[in-house]
């Protein structure tokens, strides 16, 4: 496979990467948490949210095959209430740890993303100048950039791993049940394509290797481009 072939495929993925992790960042479902069902003919409380805020829902529960059980799906009609991390306003003690929680590792972990897409951003850059001829040694700080920023993106969704966990293994905490949902998914699979394309494209800024071991880099035959 030719160069120039390899290099499409690999600015193919980190779009596709690049893309993923945005859409990771500006959403809010990381997360989905849902509360104890107690009775039935009374609302119960599920919430989603990812770095920037968290939105709780109050669904309406007949079955009474859900008591006992988690609350939810968090898909079913009910009245939601979102809010950014920075105005919450805490009332009970579950739900100020709940927000003091949040708070603190949902700073970490959305400073961590927005390194991400800096990196996602220089990266670009360094493609874009690439496409001119004869900018090929653009290629390997572009593959360290996109690297880097899959390496930021697998850091801000192992901070936010913590963060569900800590709440749900907390006594104090009101949440029962959890799971991860597809904005997680997006930034898992952003750090994938950013991670691999980014070395990918460090491997093919490399001079091409000579094909007999008695050659040396001077002596093998130049690259077709």
């Amino acid at each position: 496979m030719q160069k120039e072939t390899k290099t499409k495929i690999l600015f193919f993925v980190i779009m596709v990467g690049s893309v993923c992790m945005l859409t990771a960042v500006v959403t809010d479902h990381w997360a989905v948490l849902s509360h104890r069902v107690e009775n039935v003919n009374t609302t119960c409380e599920a919430a989603h949210f990812g770095l920037w805020r968290l939105c709780k829902k109050h669904i309406y529960i007949e079955d009474e095959e859900l008591i006992g059980k988690g609350c939810g799906p968090i898909s079913l009609p009910g009245e939601m209430n979102c809010s950014y991390f920075r105005h919450f306003t805490p009332g009970e003690d579950s739900e100020i740890f709940e927000v003091k929680t949040q708070r603190e590792y949902n700073i970490s972990a959305a400073a961590i993303a927005i390194f991400s897409l800096v990196f996602m951003i220089l990266g670009t850059l360094c493609v874009l100048g690439s496409l001119r001829k004869g900018k090929d040694y653009l290629y390997k700080p572009a593959g360290m950039f996109f690297a880097f920023a899959g390496l930021c993106a697998i850091i801000s969704v192992e901070v936010m791993r913590q963060s569900v966990k800590r709440m749900i293994e907390s006594e104090e905490t009101i949440w029962i049940e959890y799971y991860y949902s597809w904005s997680f998914a997006c930034a898992c699979t952003g750090f994938v394509l950013l991670l691999l394309s980014g070395i990918g494209l460090l491997l093919v800024s490399m001079p091409q290797m000579p094909r007999n071991p008695w050659e040396t880099c001077m002596d093998a035959e130049p690259e077709q481009i």
